[in-house]
């Protein structure tokens, strides 16, 4: 039982808060900041595609990979 979680309830018998193994609670919160990492790179992913469908919308020129990559390495 060593692996069980734990509850504790209010008078009425609502769970109120949970006991977590500490190993169990360690893996969850490795977990969660991967998916936090995971959210923003997909949120930059987005607002990138946003910024390119606006500047093609507004007829403005955008920079090219070659382009991009010859500027980081002058």
């Amino acid at each position: 039982m060593r692996d069980a979680m734990q509850y504790i309830v209010n008078e009425s018998g609502v769970k109120t808060s949970v006991i977590v193994p500490f190993d169990k609670w360690e893996k969850l919160n490795i977990d969660y900041h991967k998916l936090q990492n995971k959210l923003k790179v997909f949120l930059s992913i987005q607002e990138g595609f946003g910024e390119i469908k606006a500047a093609k919308k507004g007829g403005k020129k955008l920079q090219t990979l070659s382009d991009f990559l010859h500027e980081s390495n002058s």
